[in-house]
């Protein structure tokens, strides 16, 4: 039976992705000081790289919206609330107590 593959963390590619990123050491110095393969950290590189743009472009998810898409749920929402004030206000003033 062979051996269990290992189960690395987002944290732990990440480290490595970027030591390789960096350039500072070659692919087998990072092989032997976190014991992964180097085609292994040569993926993650890549990973890391293509997806980084990523990182910057998808901060707030409201951004694309336009300023009529924001504020009509807002009016319909109030028109909605107008018209059950209107309507409390008829039931409150028939009531017979007043």
């Amino acid at each position: 039976m062979g051996a269990k593959r290992k189960v690395h963390s987002d944290e732990f590619k990440a480290k490595v992705a970027l030591e390789a990123a960096r350039g500072a050491r070659t692919l087998s110095e990072l092989s032997s000081l976190f014991a992964v393969h180097p085609t292994v950290i040569s993926q993650w590189k890549s990973l890391l790289i293509k997806g980084a743009p990523g990182v910057f472009s998808s901060g707030r998810p409201g951004r694309d919206l336009t300023e009529a898409e924001m504020t009509s749920p807002l009016y319909e929402e109030i028109g909605r609330l107008k018209v059950e004030v209107d309507f409390l206000k008829k039931k409150l003033c028939s009531f017979p107590g007043r």
